[in-house]
């Protein structure tokens, strides 16, 4: 696949509280594995526009993009919620984030690209139409999506493997019949969302110590058919890389192997099925390590689909 990663310098002047986990070490870690691997030479890099307040509007009311721009501080950080804070260089941060979507949106309609890895922050799935949350400010992959049906792509999927359930793009997406939204996490567990399916809503609770082999039987028994029965047009992955053995942040245990698996399934069915193409969205993920070598093979096998 001609695939892409999308980033910006300004994605790590996003900063919160001394050891945060959420930090720009974390887009350094992907992108230093990138260079290590070689991969670097095979996907185009590319910088992201910055969004404007009309894309982030798509999702968000504008009681919630009034109380951000408010809260920016000129110094010092900004507490938006009880783990999610807000820097003097936290919107340039935001914009660009977004933007890395759209963008990515853009090159895949235009045949361009057929896929595209966003390595940006902060991160987007629980922030929901009317809150921030859980490190999110805005919902980066909704908001893109929300754009690409802008754009005239009908039917549009949503991939959640974060170790956390997306419920902001759950909220965001639940009542639209034209959006399908798939999401595994672990259970129970933050947000400690109530579980609901309906024909666009398909959540996968997996039990503490799932591993490869429940992602495998969870994708082909459960969300394979689904996006057989929905045939997307376009499918979005938020690229949460948090379920990995390494990563204390969670108590999964997928391997970079497990990612490899995932990303291919993926590819498979975007080809088998013609659909446009795939845009991957950094979510979670804070072992630096274990991110940096997950992120890259999740990228290798689109580069290779």
């Amino acid at each position: 696949m001609r695939t892409a990663v999308i980033s910006h310098p300004y994605c790590r002047k996003h900063k919160m509280i001394t050891e945060h986990p959420e930090c720009p070490a974390r887009l350094d870690a992907i992108a230093d594995r990138l260079l290590a691997s070689g991969l670097d030479i095979a996907v185009a890099q590319k910088q992201a526009p910055a969004a404007t307040l009309e894309h982030i509007g798509l999702v968000h009311d504008s009681a919630l993009i009034n109380k951000v721009l408010t809260q920016l501080p000129t110094q010092g950080l900004s507490e938006l919620d009880g783990d999610t804070w807000l820097c003097p260089d936290s919107f340039k941060a935001i914009e660009r984030a977004i933007g890395a979507g759209l963008l990515a949106v853009d090159e895949v309609l235009t045949g361009n690209l057929d896929a595209a890895f966003c390595s940006v922050r902060p991160p987007g799935h629980h922030a929901n139409q009317h809150t921030s949350a859980g490190f999110c400010v805005f919902n980066n992959v909704a908001i893109a999506a929300a754009y690409a049906k802008q754009q005239g792509v009908e039917r549009v999927a949503i991939l959640d493997i974060d170790v956390h359930h997306g419920n902001g793009t759950q909220d965001i997406f639940k009542a639209d019949p034209n959006v399908l939204f798939c999401s595994l996490f672990q259970y129970p567990f933050y947000p400690n969302t109530a579980i609901e399916n309906t024909d666009t809503v398909l959540n996968s609770p997996l039990p503490i110590a799932s591993d490869g082999d429940d992602l495998r039987a969870l994708f082909t028994q459960q969300w394979l058919p689904k996006l057989i029965e929905f045939s997307p047009q376009l499918i979005f992955i938020s690229a949460g890389f948090d379920a990995h053995l390494e990563d204390e942040m969670g108590s999964l245990k997928f391997i970079e192997s497990d990612y490899q698996w995932f990303t291919e399934q993926v590819v498979q069915f975007v080809n088998d099925s013609h659909a446009l193409g795939i845009i991957s969205y950094l979510e979670g993920g804070y072992d630096l390590s274990a991110l940096g070598r997950s992120a890259v093979t999740h990228i290798k096998a689109l580069v290779n689909g």
